[in-house]
């Protein structure tokens, strides 16, 4: 049997997902492929989307017209905003959700979007012609012709899990692994490599004493993921909890390492360095006598709680003795150990910026076949490869996003010119640019870009503008108000900040930190006046307006700084030279060179062993 499509993606996780979505929405005829339709975007691990650095993420899949946050919100069990207390660059949103719910509301979505077909298999071969992909072959021995092909196969290429010296193939607990995909695209010159990562235990609810733990509730305000004007949070909200390990556990887990299968040469792969297992981090931290543990509902309505920071691959008898020294858990039952989980990944510097693979014309890799980690990379990259995808087939420029654009440009390009030794992980650490990058403006940054390409809609480029128009007439109130120092003096006495000496605008009092829209509004007629004229979204349009008049001078000299780095990227030199004549580069240069074969100036500036002399010679030799 023989199907026909525009675009075949390999995989029904959060890379797969968006990247259906997008080539569909778009226009192309799509099949997504996925061996179990009632674990389409599964959880692998924690029930949660965000985090620091993932949440900006998420907001700019949102931005773009994808679905990963509408869904969040819709299936939101607990929000919160991580790093409150430092500036807006660093705020990060984060949400645990049910976990079935979940699965529920993308498969929901999927299945009424226009184009797209689901498909429940397994593929089992790449159709490759004259160094073009032409469709894949599944174990059912049918075959999907397609002009492009989005490979999201997450950890189930080769899968193997350890628990102890046991060892079960599988790419994720109770699902099978994926066989011969691996070798069908090595065979055609793509090289690979293993990698790994874990889970913990999952315990049942009902064994926990609770009183032995602090509580941790979520936040009840405006923010959410999406910038849509949908209801948050309409699920009954959850608390999570907080406990540590001691010795005693610690002493446990020490004897259990002869069995552990990452200190006993079982486990010969690469690990996540930033999310260790805990038998890594006693050995890491051999004197910290306790490490911190949260406890996590994974839905509104299940007993089955995720017990974040301890991830194991221990044997389950170790592990459950280990736990049980803790008093919070000294009567737990569980529903599963934790387990270790080895699968294949592809060098990303195989692709270019639209995640399309080097040597095969029309493939495309996304999520953890990547190198990377977390749903929320995953489905960023997704995003990008069901776009370009679409583009492939129907004509148009390639859609990349820059590093000063969006923090998925930063992820692509730090995968595509840098490679990975480790799975990657978002960090805000990781942008230069990360002022220009913030959770509240991503829908500034990206949404006009993603209606112009046809994926984003009307009515969500309808309430881009009506929040642009807003923002923008709060900000031209604030410098065109003026205060005038006896009328204002007391206020700001009782606010804790120094009166004005003569009068001023009113943009110059919200630049102070004490100082806000809000409390102005309730001693400023005009300003309370202005700011009631808001019909929807107030809140969030309050936040954008203040964040931009007190952070004004610092996104200035950013975008300067951008603008200015950004000649760079405007220096193609992709072909132009044969880095292995030029003797007046290193050899390191020539070699990293020649492997990337950067697009620009600019990209191989950020190749690891490109020096800035170097960069010089490149620069001289193009004339500049």
């Amino acid at each position: 049997m023989e199907f026909s499509y525009d675009v075949i993606v390999i995989g029904g996780g959060h890379a797969g997902c968006e990247a259906a979505a997008a080539a569909a929405n778009l226009g192309s005829k799509t099949c997504l492929i996925t061996m179990d339709m009632n674990k389409i975007a599964q959880m692998s691990c924690n029930p949660a989307v965000g985090g620091i650095a993932k949440g900006q993420i998420v907001r700019e899949i949102d931005a773009l017209g994808g679905y990963m946050g509408l869904v969040t919100d819709r299936t939101a069990i607990q929000f919160r905003l991580l790093n409150r207390s430092k500036g807006p660059a660093m705020w990060s949103p984060r949400a645990q959700c049910d976990r079935g719910k979940f699965i529920w509301a993308w498969r929901e979505i999927l299945e009424n979007i226009p184009n797209l077909h689901i498909w429940q298999d397994t593929v089992r071969r790449l159709l490759v012609e004259k160094g073009e992909v032409c469709g894949v072959e599944t174990v059912w021995g049918v075959k999907f012709r397609a002009k492009c092909v989005v490979l999201t196969a997450g950890t189930f290429l080769n899968g193997l899990m350890h628990v102890g010296r046991t060892m079960l193939p599988g790419g994720r607990m109770a699902e099978p692994a994926s066989y011969e995909l691996t070798e069908s695209i090595a065979a055609h010159g793509i090289t690979y490599g293993r990698m790994k990562t874990g889970t913990p235990v999952r315990i049942d609810g009902r064994s926990v004493h609770y009183e032995e733990m602090e509580i941790q509730d979520g936040e009840q305000d405006f923010h959410k993921f999406s910038f849509m004007d949908t209801p948050q949070r309409t699920l009954k909200q959850l608390p999570c909890w907080t406990c540590f390990t001691n010795d005693e556990c610690h002493a446990i887990l020490r004897q259990g390492l002869p069995e552990s299968p990452l200190f006993n040469g079982q486990i010969q792969s690469i690990g996540p360095r930033y999310c260790p297992s805990i038998e890594t981090k006693i050995v890491t931290f051999p004197d910290k006598s306790q490490h911190q543990l949260f406890l996590e509902p994974e839905g509104e309505t299940t007993r089955e709680l995720y017990l974040n920071g301890f991830s194991s691959s221990l044997p389950m008898e170790i592990q459950i003795e280990a736990l049980k020294k803790i008093p919070a858990f000294r009567d737990m039952v569980i529903y599963r150990p934790g387990y270790a989980i080895e699968y294949d990944y592809f060098d990303p510097t195989q692709l270019t910026h639209t995640l399309e693979t080097k040597a095969i014309k029309n493939l495309f890799f996304a999520g953890q076949v990547n190198g990377t980690t977390g749903y929320e990379e995953a489905a960023g990259q997704g995003l990008i490869a069901g776009i370009n995808a679409h583009i492939n087939c129907h004509g148009g420029e390639p859609f990349t996003l820059s590093r000063d654009e969006a923090y998925i440009g930063v992820l692509i390009d730090d995968l595509v010119t840098k490679g990975v030794d480790e799975p990657y992980r978002m960090f805000t650490s990781r942008a230069e640019y990360r002022i220009l990058l913030r959770m509240d403006d991503a829908d500034m940054r990206l949404t006009e870009r993603s209606y112009q390409l046809g994926l984003a809609q009307s009515d969500r480029y309808e309430l881009l503008v009506k929040k642009r128009e807003a923002v923008n007439r709060i900000i031209n109130f604030c410098k065109e108000f003026s205060m005038k120092a006896a009328i204002i003096n007391p206020t700001l006495e009782s606010l804790g900040t120094a009166p004005l000496r003569h009068g001023c605008k009113l943009v110059d009092l919200i630049n102070r930190p004490q100082i806000t829209l809000h409390n102005m509004a309730e001693h400023v007629d005009a300003l309370k006046r202005e700011l009631s004229k808001i019909d929807s979204r107030r809140e969030e349009i309050i936040e954008a307006a203040e964040i931009q008049i007190k952070y004004d001078g610092y996104i200035q000299r950013e975008r300067m700084i951008a603008d200015k780095l950004s000649r760079l990227e405007s220096i193609k030199i992709k072909g132009k030279f044969d880095y292995n004549n030029l003797q007046s580069l290193s050899t390191e240069a020539r070699q990293k060179l020649t492997k990337i074969d950067p697009e620009t100036i600019a990209q191989a500036s950020r190749i690891p062993g490109v020096s800035p002399s170097d960069i010089n010679v490149l620069l001289v030799l193009c004339g500049r």
